[in-house]
């Protein structure tokens, strides 16, 4: 992963780590290590950042470098 896109996310929308750690119920410290690659971001975390920042999980992983999300499947 690239922690440094979740790090340009938090920072582009005015974030501290401890608003997104509240979000994704974990501490500062947790957070923290997810943003600087110490901690691998468990697949629901990742979900839940990609729908609070409009964007999908393959633009945190830095697979793509279009923040636009996918479109969603229809059920």
């Amino acid at each position: 992963m690239r922690p440094m896109r979740i790090r340009d996310l938090r920072e582009d929308n005015d974030l501290s780590q401890q608003a997104l750690a509240d979000l994704l119920h974990v501490t500062q410290a947790t957070y923290s290590r997810y943003e600087s690659g110490k901690q691998n971001i468990p697949n629901e975390m990742l979900i839940a950042l990609a729908r609070f920042y409009g964007t999908s999980v393959d633009y945190l992983l830095g697979l793509t470098d279009c923040r636009k999300p996918y479109e969603r499947a229809k059920k």
